[in-house]
């Protein structure tokens, strides 16, 4: 029996409505504006529909006609990701589908898609939090033709799919599904995988000991099967019902995943403004939505990168959300998996123990999500506690396990991994930041120690193979954040600072850069905002300041007289090399007019104005 809604759960979504109240209803009129009565695209002219159509084949004069409905397809096809290079045939696919439907496709356009994995560490991914933005702007661009009656969104990856989401929600009148390609199969266990990284940080393998590791781990079309920021991505896009039911993590090149692809398709085509089930994406998306994208993020132990993301998808809808409903929302979540980075297992595993249909019934069951909301890939939250097959040829459905097949992996909520869902905001004379504890040790999570004051990852490492950090220490990397350099990813830092803690040393990390989904078993106060660009406390730290990581207060300490502290000139940092080559130069405009972390790091000032505080310091 499904319980009452959690108290909390109500709380936060009624102060994200009241925050909202202006903007919300901003929005829907927005949308409401957009729609046309029939057809969308009988408001073109005879010009702009011939234009259209023009090289549309047999689908032709179904266009032409203005009697089926059109599906855009927004595609983030390209054949260097793993996780994207299967979505080359979902476009023929989906045409087919749609015409047994009564339905046409076309391909809108095409959004970027860069891979993290492999920009990590390079001048690359100083490009990559940004290219959100540049995606959200590409679905716009797509979809502006306004030939389309709904949209289905091809993608996958780390700011893949939130752009996607973005750019969508500005045409939130019309309906629009999620089609990603499912994870790879299981290679080289990531415990294996992470093994020989650190050896390799202490100098104990080589680089062709690594590459096997590596090409072990990464081997095949899909997803990467750690629960990073990209199968995260796949968790909210299903929770917050902008999947059909169980399309997250179905391996790609099975035919379940292209019974879900046609499945995916069909959808899309009954849930138009046409139909008697009309279903436009920016209704569905609104404050009981984004909230059980949090609580969903907090039951798997999901990427830090969506403190970041869901601000930004938040705000595309006319919501206001801040870091303070993650905490609090994650007080009364408990956490009921064990994934890679936070256990042993792969969302493989997961999958197999019982999966998004288990983890929606008993998020349910126990008042722990918003079940009214309105749904796009079915008919309500509760189908997506329902998992599919096949019976022969056919796609059918049936409940979720009564039981967990791997209580390692996947637990109920009636006995978790964990009482709350391990994400925590710190406050302090610093700043604020956000802290992912669910793989940290509790004996670590508490780290007091002298600060070792960076302004670069690579001259933190430099320092750790010199010895230099052989000691307790909060190691702190400034001039990473938005404004700064496009707060790239600091995944690099992860094996050096793993081979301190296990050499016993007391050790963190405080960045107002990114770690994202796999920060793992080192506290890491991460996103410190204001950022050292913007004139925050971080730049007037200084080698030996002692700093207080307290992840169970929630709090995050100097032990440096507030006086003292201000009066100290803020550090500067030369970041010319950060500002060109490799196409940085072109993103000079996105830097300047960034927000903060708390407020999404969008540079979309249309959404999401940059806070006072940090134009009077760029002032």
């Amino acid at each position: 029996m499904t319980a009452a809604l959690n108290p909390v759960l109500k709380d936060v979504t009624a102060r994200i409505n009241q925050r909202s109240k202006a903007t919300r209803a901003a929005y829907l009129d927005l949308i409401a504006k957009a729609r046309a009565d029939g057809v969308q695209r009988k408001i073109l002219s005879c010009g702009n529909l011939a234009h259209g159509f023009a090289a549309s084949g047999e689908d032709k004069s179904a266009l032409k006609d203005l009697v089926w409905p059109n599906v855009g397809l927004v595609t983030a096809f390209n054949d260097m990701l793993s996780a994207h290079q299967p979505l080359e045939s979902y476009p023929a696919l989906i045409k087919q589908a749609l015409r047994e439907a009564g339905a046409t496709a076309q391909v809108a356009g095409g959004v970027p898609a860069m891979c993290d994995g492999v920009t990590q560490g390079q001048p690359g991914m100083e490009l990559s939090l940004f290219s959100r933005d540049v995606i959200a702007m590409a679905t716009a661009v797509s979809l502006s033709h306004n030939m389309f009656d709904a949209a289905i969104c091809l993608g996958v990856c780390d700011k893949i799919v939130p752009g996607l989401l973005i750019g969508a929600l500005r045409f939130g009148h019309l309906p629009v599904l999620f089609l990603p390609a499912g994870p790879m199969r299981s290679g080289l266990s990531n415990d294996r995988k992470a093994e020989v990284r650190q050896l390799f940080a202490e100098g104990k393998v080589g680089r062709d000991q690594l590459l096997d590791a590596e090409s072990a781990s990464y081997h095949s079309p899909g997803t990467c099967t750690f629960y990073g920021t990209a199968n995260s991505n796949q968790m909210m896009m299903e929770i917050m019902g902008l999947h059909v039911p169980g399309s997250a993590f179905i391996n790609p090149g099975t035919p379940l995943r292209e019974a879900m692809i046609k499945a995916t398709a069909k959808r899309a085509a009954k849930i138009t403004a046409l139909g008697s089930d009309y279903r436009p994406l920016g209704e569905a998306i609104d404050a009981r939505a984004i909230v059980n994208a949090i609580v969903g993020l907090h039951a798997t132990g999901g990427s830090t990168n969506h403190t970041l993301h869901l601000v930004a998808i938040a705000r595309a809808a006319g919501l206001i959300i801040n870091w303070d409903d993650f905490d609090d929302l994650s007080r009364v979540t408990p956490l009921l998996t064990r994934i890679y980075p936070n256990g042993k297992a792969d969302v493989n595993h997961f999958h197999a123990a019982g999966g998004m249909a288990f983890l929606v019934r008993e998020l349910l069951e126990a008042g722990l999500l918003h079940g009214d909301v309105l749904t796009l890939g079915a008919d309500s939250l509760a189908d997506f506690a329902t998992e599919p097959f096949l019976a022969g040829d056919a796609l059918a459905f049936r409940p979720a396990a009564t039981e967990s097949l791997d209580r390692d992996v996947l637990r109920p909520a009636s006995d978790p991994v964990a009482k709350d869902g391990g994400l925590r905001v710190l406050d302090g004379p610093l700043g604020r930041a956000v802290i992912k504890v669910s793989a940290v040790k509790p004996e670590h999570r508490v780290v007091e120690a002298p600060a070792l004051v960076f302004d670069s990852q690579d001259a933190m490492l430099a320092a750790f193979r010199e010895g230099e950090l052989e000691r307790d220490c909060v190691v702190v990397v400034r001039f990473q954040g938005p404004m700064a350099n496009g707060m790239p990813e600091l995944h690099k830092l992860t094996p050096a600072l793993g081979v301190l803690q296990d050499r016993g040393f007391k050790v963190a990390l405080v960045t107002d850069g990114r770690m994202s989904g796999a920060s793992g078993k080192v506290p890491a106060a991460i996103h410190l905002s204001p950022e050292a660009l913007a004139g925050g406390m971080i730049s007037r730290l200084r080698d030996g300041d002692v700093i207080c990581v307290d992840a169970d207060s929630c709090r995050l300490e100097v032990r440096v007289d507030a006086s003292e502290l201000a009066a100290r000139d803020p550090a500067s940092c030369d970041l010319t090399a950060s500002h060109s080559g490799l196409g940085r130069e072109l993103f000079a405009g996105m830097r300047s007019q960034v927000s903060t972390a708390e407020e999404g790091a969008m540079a979309l000032p249309g959404l999401a104005e940059p806070s006072r505080r940090v134009e009077k310091v760029r002032a």
